[in-house]
């Protein structure tokens, strides 16, 4: 996987920890940015989607707005 992997985040979201739950267990590195903590990442999200939803997870240049609806295509992804 030679992709890079951005995980936008709040701590309190069931399904970024669960996004980033799988990513840890499958061996796959990702870049975690918590959008409570710094509100650019927040700005970020939005410039990506016009929404404010996480987790948003960009794969190279695929952008995912949730992950629990998205897993088999990231499955595939990240091989």
């Amino acid at each position: 996987m030679k992709q890079s992997i951005k995980i936008y985040t709040i701590p309190t979201c069931s399904d970024c920890n669960y996004a980033k739950r799988y990513f840890k267990e499958h061996g796959v590195p990702y870049t975690n940015l918590n959008c409570e903590e710094d509100a650019k990442y927040a700005e970020e999200v939005w410039n990506l989607t016009g929404k404010q939803i996480v987790p948003t997870i960009v794969i190279g240049d695929r952008v995912f707005i949730g992950f629990a609806e998205n897993l088999a295509e990231i499955g595939k992804l990240i091989g």
